[in-house]
C-alpha cells in the first residue's frame, strides 16, 4: 500500500506541475494573484513530490522487496547507508533523484524570489514544464514504483559491487545538483526571451544561481575522476570515457557562461553569448541525460538500454533545445548592445574566452558522437580516445593561459594596454623563463608540449603572486575569487603536465615470498589469505615496499567475489605522499603460480584534484560574498 501512496503522490506532483505551467503562460504573468497562485501550486507540487521520494527512501531503506527495483537494487546484508544510495545506483531511480533535484532549484528560485522579479511566473512556467516531461518520461517509461506480484523475494539481488564506495552516495547527487542547476538560468534565459522586453535585467539575478550550480558540477566531476581512479582500478584521472565526456561539456560552457554573465550584468554588451550560452549549458545537460539513458553507448557509467526511453528522451530534449533556439532566433536583434567592444578591453578579453570554451566543448561533442555516426553508416564500432582529444585541447588551453595573462590589468569598456601591464607581464615572462630553466636543469624534461605546458602553468601562477603582491604592498584591487580560481588553474595545467610524464606502470609476476623491483622500490610478495564479510569474500595480498633508503610500508589489494551477483571486482591499495601515488592492484592466479600485479608510480595526480578543488573552492567563496553583499543591502 505504502508504494502506492508514495506513486500516487509522484502522479499528482506531476498534474499540479502541469497546471502551473499552464497557469504561467496563460494568464497575465505580470498579475501578482497569477504571480502568487503559480508560485504556491509549484510549492505544493514540490512538497508532493519530495514526499514521494521520501517514502522511496523509507521503502529502500527497510527492505521493501515488493518493489521490482529496490528487489533488483539492493539487499538485507548491506549497510544503511547503500540501501539508500542503491536508489540512484541504476536507472529508475536515479532518474527519480534527478527529477526532484530540478524541482528542488525551482523551489529555492521560486521562495527566494521576490513577486516582483519580471520573470518570476514564465521562469517557474518552464521549470515546471520541463520537470513535467521528465515526470512523463519517469511514470511511462521507467516506472520505480513496479511491484512484483504476488509473492516478493525474501532478499533482494543486492547492489553492484562496484557502487558499494562511500563516494557513490556523494558523487551522483552532486552531479546531478550540478546538471540541473542550470535550470535557473535557462528558465529566465527562456522567459527573457519570450517577453521580448530588453530593458529587463536579469543577468545579476542568475549569476548566484549559476555560480552553486558550478560548483557543484565541479566537486561532482572531480569526485567521479576520485572514485574511478581508487574504485574502477582504472589508475589515472581521466579516461575521456564518453559519459565523463558528457559531464565535462556543460562544465566547459558554464565556465564560460559565468564569465559571461558578469560582463552582461555590468554593461549588457555580451547579452547575444549570454542567453546563448544559458540555452547551450542547460541543453548539454539534457544532452548528457539522452546519452546515458537512451542506452545508445556501451560505458560503465551508461544506465539503460532500452529503445523506448532513448526516443522519449530524444524528442523530449529536442523539443525543449529547438524551441529555446528558435525564441534566440526570433529575438536576437533585441540582444544587439550598441556599445562596440573595444579591442584589449576586458569585454574582448572574455569574448576571446567565451570562443575557447565553445570551441573545447564543440570538440567533446564531436568526440562522443563521431563514433555514434560512424557506426550508424558503416555499421563499425569505433572509438575517439586521448591522442584526439590531447591534440586539440592541449594547444587551445595553452593559447587560452596566455591570453589570461594579458587580461588580467584589462578594464572595462577600454583598449588601452598602459606601460603598467606590459610591465608585470614581462616579468611575468622573465621570471618564468628563469623557474622553467631552472626545473629542466633538474628534471631533464625534453618533451616540447610537456616544457610548454609547465611554462604556461607557472607564467599563470607567477603573473598571480604578482597580482597578490600588489594587492598587498600597494592596495592595488584585485578580485580574489579570481585569483584563487585561476591559481587553481596554473595548478591544474602544471599536474597534468608532470603527471603525463613522470607517471609509470609495470605488470610483473610473482609468487608468494618472491620479490621483484621497479622504480627504486623492491617489492616483496610477504602473504596471502581469505577474509569472509557479510555480503563478500575476497583474497587479500600483502606486499612489503622498501625504498632505496630502506623506508618500509604495505599494501593490501584484494580480490573481492559479491555473493549475490557473484561478480568478481579488484580493490586498489594505494600509498599517497605528497608528490606521487603508490597504486598497486592483484590480477589472476595463472597455472604456474604465479599471480599477476599491477603497479602504477602517479605523480602529481592528488595536485589535479585539489586544483579543481581550488575552482570549486572559488565559486562557493565568491556565492557567498555576493550573498553577504546581498544581505546587508536589504
Amino acid at each position: 500500500m505504502i508504494v502506492e501512496i508514495s506513486h500516487f503522490l509522484t502522479i499528482l506532483s506531476a498534474g499540479l506541475f502541469l497546471l502551473t505551467a499552464l497557469f504561467s503562460f496563460s494568464f497575465d504573468n505580470k498579475n501578482i494573484n497569477v504571480i502568487n497562485l503559480t508560485s504556491k501550486l509549484y510549492n505544493h507540487s514540490f512538497l508532493l513530490l519530495l514526499s514521494s521520494f521520501g517514502i522511496y527512501i523509507f521503502l529502500a531503506a527497510n527492505d521493501y522487496f515488493s518493489v521490482l527495483y529496490i528487489a533488483q537494487h539492493s539487499n538485507t546484508n548491506l549497510p544503511l547507508f547503500y540501501k539508500i544510495s542503491s536508489i540512484w545506483s541504476a536507472h529508475e531511480g536515479s532518474m527519480f533523484l534527478w527529477i526532484v533535484f530540478l524541482a528542488l532549484w525551482g523551489f529555492f528560485y521560486n521562495i527566494s524570489t521576490s513577486v516582483k522579479q519580471q520573470l518570476k511566473a514564465l521562469s517557474i512556467g518552464v521549470i515546471a514544464l520541463i520537470i513535467v516531461g521528465f515526470l512523463f518520461f519517469l511514470l511511462f517509461t521507467s516506472n520505480p514504483f513496479e511491484t512484483i506480484l504476488p509473492i516478493a523475494p525474501s532478499n533482494g539481488a543486492d547492489i553492484n559491487p562496484v557502487l558499494q564506495d562511500p563516494a557513490l552516495a556523494i558523487h551522483p547527487p552532486i552531479l546531478y545538483l550540478g546538471y540541473v542547476g542550470f535550470v535557473i538560468a535557462f528558465a529566465n534565459a527562456i522567459a527573457f526571451l519570450i517577453e521580448g522586453n530588453s530593458t529587463i535585467k536579469w543577468e545579476s539575478f542568475v549569476r548566484t544561481w549559476s555560480l552553486a550550480a558550478w560548483a557543484f558540477l565541479t566537486v561532482g566531476i572531480t569526485l567521479g575522476s576520485w572514485w574511478a581512479y581508487y574504485e574502477l582500478g582504472w589508475g589515472g584521472y581521466w579516461f575521456w570515457d564518453p559519459v565523463e565526456n558528457v559531464a565535462l561539456i556543460p562544465w566547459l560552457l558554464a565556465t564560460a557562461f559565468i564569465h559571461s554573465v558578469y560582463v552582461s550584468a555590468k554593461s549588457s554588451t555580451l547579452r547575444i553569448w549570454t542567453v546563448l550560452l544559458s540555452i547551450l549549458v542547460f541543453s548539454m545537460s539534457l544532452f548528457g541525460a539522452f546519452i546515458v539513458r537512451s542506452g545508445i553507448i556501451d560505458s560503465i557509467h551508461s544506465f539503460a538500454n532500452d529503445p523506448t526511453r532513448g526516443m522519449y528522451l530524444l524528442l523530449f530534449t529536442s523539443i525543449i533545445i529547438l524551441s529555446a533556439f528558435s525564441l534566440f532566433i526570433l529575438r536576437v536583434d533585441k540582444l544587439k548592445s550598441e556599445k562596440k567592444i573595444k579591442t584589449f578591453s576586458k569585454e574582448s578579453f572574455v569574448s576571446i574566452n567565451n570562443i575557447i570554451f565553445a570551441t573545447l566543448a564543440f570538440t567533446t561533442i564531436l568526440g562522443v558522437l563521431y563514433p555514434l555516426i560512424y557506426e550508424y553508416l558503416f555499421d563499425q564500432q569505433i572509438s575517439v580516445g586521448a591522442p584526439f582529444y590531447n591534440a586539440i585541447f592541449i594547444p587551445i588551453t595553452l593559447i587560452a593561459g596566455f591570453f589570461m595573462i594579458y587580461s588580467i590589468n584589462s578594464k572595462w569598456s577600454t583598449s588601452n594596454i598602459k606601460s603598467k601591464l606590459l610591465n608585470a607581464t614581462t616579468l611575468s615572462f622573465v621570471l618564468s623563463f628563469c623557474l622553467m630553466a631552472i626545473f629542466m636543469a633538474l628534471t631533464k624534461i625534453t618533451n616540447i608540449w610537456i616544457i610548454t605546458s609547465i611554462f604556461t602553468g607557472m607564467l599563470i601562477f607567477v603573473r598571480y603572486l604578482i597580482v597578490i603582491f600588489l594587492l598587498i604592498s600597494k592596495k592595488k584591487y584585485s578580485n580574489p575569487f579570481s585569483i584563487l580560481a585561476h591559481l587553481g588553474l596554473a595548478l591544474l595545467i602544471i599536474s597534468i603536465a608532470l603527471n603525463n610524464e613522470l607517471s609509470s606502470e609495470r605488470a610483473i609476476l610473482l609468487k608468494l615470498n618472491e620479490s621483484s623491483s621497479f622504480e627504486d622500490y623492491k617489492i616483496k610478495f610477504q602473504n596471502i589469505e581469505l577474509e569472509n564479510n557479510d555480503n563478500f569474500d575476497s583474497v587479500k595480498g600483502t606486499f612489503i615496499f622498501e625504498d632505496r633508503y630502506g623506508q618500509e610500508f604495505t599494501l593490501f589489494p584484494e580480490k573481492r567475489r559479491y555473493f549475490a551477483r557473484g561478480q568478481i571486482t579488484t580493490e586498489t591499495s594505494i600509498f599517497p605522499t605528497i608528490l606521487k601515488d603508490i597504486y598497486i592492484t592483484l590480477g589472476d592466479q595463472l597455472e604456474d603460480g604465479n599471480w599477476v600485479v599491477n603497479i602504477q608510480f602517479n605523480y602529481f595526480i592528488r595536485w589535479i584534484w585539489f586544483s579543481t578543488c581550488l575552482m570549486a573552492l572559488s565559486g562557493i567563496l565568491l556565492l557567498y560574498s555576493l550573498n553577504k553583499n546581498k544581505r546587508s543591502l536589504l
